[in-house]
């Protein structure tokens, strides 16, 4: 720590989420004294240009953290289960992007502007949550702020960003096969992303759900601070390069109008949450127009016509962002800002 300015390491700094850190960093003007770039061995050795400067990839170990302060990790859950704790020892503050993390009890999963509350909590070990989940949370967190929530239903529409580099490639070979001679074939992953629909995310379990559907069931209720929230999903992927759109229905606890529905979502937070929503004039979010974009955008608001009390969302939102990223570098501002970050001699 030098002047208040961490020293930073980015693990997993040659990945899609990964560059993004460092695209976020310099965007945001995030201080710092010193950045590590940290992979795999294989992309040990990578040149990554950086605010006008070439960086070596090093190949991430358990003793490249003793000069951290604060660990920006992409790496994948197994990586972040083997190195993280030793991060924490050597005293940094890990923020995680996997899933390694985000359901231990003992450390806090985080939304910045939802329930920075909880960072306060934190042992060295911040989670990210899921993509899908972290984009849903600010309209609902509005709603529940207004009128209290009852019940959600979510179906979404994620893009193939969300599955990693491997599936942005596999789309684009796809499809361009698919176009010169009407049929493709899936060479890395295994998925016809091309021209299709799946509704089939991460692996399924023992009652038919996939592992994605329960993290947005689980990661909802515990940044809410709603363990009893009666919520489900259905997670899907599409065609699409960048940005998750989902269908969100939203039952509340008390009688509100549309209009209270609007207002509540427009003062929410403006750098957080849009509202664009005017469909006479074709006017609604979609996931070609939000991408490189901040904030999560809120379209198709209206009344649900088979239940009272209860509406219809369209919610969109760049996955490497707000539900990556972006929300990871928003954690680390307030961490810093807010002298969470671990004492060296502890």
């Amino acid at each position: 720590m030098v002047n208040n300015k961490p020293n930073i390491a980015i693990l997993g700094a040659t990945g899609n989420v990964g560059r993004k850190f460092l695209e976020i960093i310099e965007r945001r003007g995030f201080p710092f004294a010193s950045i590590k770039l940290l992979a795999s061995a294989k992309s040990a050795g990578i040149k990554v240009r950086f605010q006008g400067k070439d960086y070596i990839v090093e190949e991430a170990t358990k003793d490249s953290f003793n000069d951290i302060d604060l660990v920006l990790a992409s790496a994948g859950g197994s990586i972040s289960k083997e190195l993280a704790p030793f991060a924490v020892k050597a005293g940094a503050v890990v923020i995680d992007n996997s899933s390694a993390y985000r359901m231990d009890p003992s450390v806090p999963l985080i939304v910045a502007g939802i329930n920075n509350h909880d960072l306060k909590k934190h042992k060295g070990i911040i989670a990210n949550p899921n993509c899908t989940t972290a984009q849903l949370m600010p309209p609902l967190k509005a709603l529940h702020e207004l009128a209290g929530l009852k019940r959600v239903i979510v179906s979404t529409y994620q893009s193939v960003s969300g599955a990693g580099k491997a599936a942005m490639d596999e789309l684009h070979e796809q499809s361009k096969q698919h176009l010169n001679s009407g049929s493709y074939t899936s060479k890395t992953t295994n998925r016809k992303f091309a021209f299709n629909v799946i509704p089939h995310i991460d692996v399924f379990s023992d009652d038919g759900y996939t592992k994605e559907e329960i993290k947005v069931i689980n990661e909802s209720r515990k940044i809410l601070g709603i363990p009893d929230l009666r919520i489900t999903c259905t997670a899907v992927r599409v065609p699409v390069y960048i940005g998750h759109s989902e269908s969100v229905n939203v039952e509340l606890s008390k009688p509100v109008t549309k209009e209270q529905i609007t207002k509540a979502l427009n003062d929410f937070n403006p750098d957080m949450l849009q509202v664009y929503d005017d469909p006479a004039n074709l006017k609604y979010p979609m996931a070609i127009d939000i991408a490189g974009t901040d904030p999560v955008f809120v379209g198709r608001i209206r009344e649900d016509k088979s239940n009272p009390s209860t509406f219809n969302l369209w919610v969109v939102a760049d996955n490497l962002l707000i539900g990556a990223a972006l929300n990871a570098v928003k954690i680390a501002e307030v961490v810093v800002k807010d002298s969470l970050l671990l004492s060296k001699s502890s």
